[in-house]
């Protein structure tokens, strides 16, 4: 297992340092600046701003620079908000974001889950056409209009729950986790149903069967570990991108997260907030895509053999 940890961690780094480098210089290369405005700037005054935030240096400079600063956990200074730092903008957004992550993702399980194991049971049926045809609308249907179609239905027409806060009145939380998780279940949904299926045709699950055991039994007690095989290595990519696809949830339900402060620095060109809050994220995905995967070879030990491991 530590054999094959240490090969998916030296597989990251090269990924972060490209994910770092493009960002960088897309970033710089794109057309405007953090201090270009209606209101013209003074050229003494711009100079003097470009030269506190080193954009007076050469580009690879800057990028050097940069290297140093993140080796040592530093994302540098917010242009956007002075006196406060990138490091300190994410720590303020980032709870926000990930607490909605998460009920997100515990919708999405919930529900995807249990709509793949009960569509496997009777594969070609109504009880597999049903669900399998609810959750390819879930697939089509992006969080960009679902959200609007909530608002509508649960907060306008019947005024069952809040259309916008973060724990500011009862339920508010609601909306936006359905919102967010709903992609993810219908992906979570068909996976389930896939492994499900290939797992009940195995010779183990027929000599469980004629052994007598209850159809309950067998699903529960044999083919659901092996069955979730697919939706467990989907749960790390799923969660990193339950992440960043709450900003525009965050923004239609008018959520105080990191996804906030995103969108408002690539309207002001707020440079070191982008590329800050865009390796942070895609730290988050290496990291929960390498616990997804040691969580899966921890289920199917034929991943780990690759690595000559047993």
């Amino acid at each position: 297992m530590w054999r094959f940890i240490g090969f998916r961690v030296l597989q990251s780094i090269p990924v972060l340092l490209v994910v770092i480098t493009v960002t960088f210089f897309l970033v710089r290369i794109a057309p405007g600046g953090p201090f270009s405005s209606e209101k013209a700037v003074i050229p003494e005054v711009k100079a003097a701003l470009e030269a506190q935030y080193r954009l007076n240096l050469p580009m690879f400079e800057q990028y050097t620079a940069y290297l140093g600063d993140l080796a040592q956990g530093d994302l540098g200074p917010s242009f956007k908000y002075p006196g406060r730092s990138v490091n300190e903008l994410i720590a303020a957004g980032f709870p926000v974001t990930a607490e909605l992550g998460l009920y997100a993702l515990l919708v999405a399980i919930s529900i995807g889950a249990v709509a793949g194991v009960i569509a496997s049971l009777r594969p070609n049926t109504a009880q597999d056409y049903i669900p399998m045809s609810v959750a390819m609308i879930g697939i089509c249907v992006p969080s960009l209009l679902m959200g609007p179609i909530l608002i509508l239905v649960f907060g306008i027409y019947l005024e069952w729950l809040p259309v916008s806060g973060w724990g500011d009145m009862p339920g508010d939380k609601i909306l936006p986790a359905i919102t967010l998780g709903s992609t993810y279940a219908a992906y979570i949904a068909r996976l389930s149903r896939a492994g499900m299926l290939e797992v009940m045709s195995q010779d183990y699950i027929r000599t469980a069967r004629a052994k007598g055991l209850p159809e309950w039994r067998v699903v529960v007690g044999h083919a659901l570990r092996g069955g979730l095989i697919p939706v467990v290595a989907f749960l790390g990519p799923a969660f990193a991108g339950l992440l960043s696809g709450s900003f525009v949830v965050e923004t239609i339900f008018q959520i105080p997260g990191l996804g906030r402060f995103y969108v408002q620095a690539a309207f002001n060109r707020d440079y070191t907030m982008i590329l800050g809050a865009t390796v942070f994220l895609a730290t988050l995905i290496v990291v929960f895509n390498l616990l997804s995967d040691i969580l899966a070879a921890w289920m199917n030990p034929r991943l780990r053999s690759q690595y000559g491991e047993r």
